[in-house]
């Protein structure tokens, strides 16, 4: 199973290193490698929030998920975003931005990074969204119970969380944008207009998905009802959980999927340019990375790690959390990307020992009853 999910993923990064080497020398290869390892460790919370809305879709789209979406991924964020959003910044034409980017990288890179504010208020805010209807919205299984109990009967009030979300994007466009060190200048206006933005797509493309999933659960229940199980357009996976939304609802599920990597990978991009400004050293080091996050999601769907480790959804959650905030503040403050990446591995890796000791406990308090254990069927 392992080398069915990850095959790609080592294909890649043989070719991938492969014509690093022989493109730029061992120094180019360095570099490759050490992107691919900048991107897994940073996004090996996208993996896990992937892997929860992955895992609601059927085979066809997960497939679609790991061929069209790790193209939109590697050349739509990681080769084409760079270039277009110095397009835009700098209102220069499609064709400019590519000689600018290939012909005088340093003013590419002085371009991107003074783009930075917006870029990084869009993310932000659209991670942060993630977050708070997450941690609102009541579960089953609570990892922080103190925290997430309160949070999850306040969160009763359905517009709590973009409240909030609008609130921490006034306060950081008073606060942090108002004198920004890279960009020059006050970027209130444009750190709003981009936060907004960011809300306004997060609302869209996940209350559309949102529907056409709840409208598919409706009609499933609406053919069991009527004694026709067998008709019905989700299937039942091992442990008797509804999976495999198609059509709209795994359309938009897909988009959304989409979007969420796209807000991920702002942190990504921004930071290999500590690395190089070279934007094809950046694409494929980049794109080998996200091939293993999208791998990776795949390993978690289909081995059910979500459903047997209950907290590790919760640990990436906050980790998104921290992420958007983190955003939000190198708008004017420089925060180093190996903090952000521990920040996102620590919370991981505390849900995941959690979830561990959980299931040690469930199991020792069923065999003392005489009971077989079972394993959690998921948050």
């Amino acid at each position: 199973m392992l080398l069915k999910t990850f095959g790609w993923s080592f294909a890649v990064t043989a070719l991938g290193l492969a014509f690093a080497g022989v493109l730029w020398g061992w120094q180019g290869l360095a570099i490759v490698g050490i992107l691919s390892i900048l991107e897994i460790s940073l996004s090996f919370d996208n993996a896990v929030i992937n892997a929860g809305i992955l895992r609601k879709m059927n085979a066809f789209w997960q497939k679609i998920f790991l061929t069209i979406g790790i193209l939109i991924a590697v050349f739509g964020m990681r080769l084409v975003f760079p270039v277009a959003i110095v397009s835009i910044t700098a209102k220069l034409g499609p064709i400019e931005a590519v000689n600018l980017a290939i012909h005088d990288q340093a003013k590419y890179e002085e371009l991107v990074t003074g783009a930075h504010p917006s870029i990084a208020a869009f993310g932000g805010i659209f991670l942060l969204m993630i977050f708070l209807d997450f941690i609102f919205e009541e579960r089953d299984y609570k990892w922080l119970a103190w925290i997430e109990r309160p949070l999850a009967r306040i969160g009763k009030l359905d517009t709590l969380s973009i409240i909030i979300a609008l609130v921490v994007l006034l306060v950081t466009a008073m606060t942090v944008a108002t004198d920004v060190s890279h960009g020059g200048g006050d970027k209130s206006v444009t750190v709003l207009l981009s936060g907004v933005a960011g809300l306004l797509t997060y609302l869209v493309v996940g209350g559309i998905s949102g529907f056409f999933e709840a409208k598919l659960e409706e009609d499933v229940d609406e053919v069991d009802e009527e004694g026709e199980g067998a008709a019905a357009p989700a299937k039942k996976n091992g442990t008797g959980a509804a999976v495999g939304l198609a059509g709209k609802a795994a359309f938009f599920m897909f988009l959304y999927l989409e979007v969420i990597d796209a807000s991920f990978s702002f942190d990504g991009v921004i930071g290999a340019f500590a690395i190089t400004n070279d934007i094809f050293m950046m694409a494929l080091g980049l794109g080998i990375g996200a091939m293993y996050i999208r791998s990776l999601t795949v390993f978690l769907v289909r081995r059910g790690t979500l459903d047997e480790y209950v907290y590790l959804e919760h640990g990436a959650h906050y980790a998104i959390g921290a992420l958007g905030l983190i955003l939000l503040i190198t708008i004017k403050y420089e925060i180093n990307e190996v903090i952000t990446g521990l920040i996102g591995l620590v919370l991981i890796a505390l849900s995941f020992w959690s979830s561990v000791l959980k299931i040690r406990r469930d199991s020792k308090s069923e065999s003392g009853s005489g009971t077989k254990p079972e394993v959690p069927s998921g948050v």
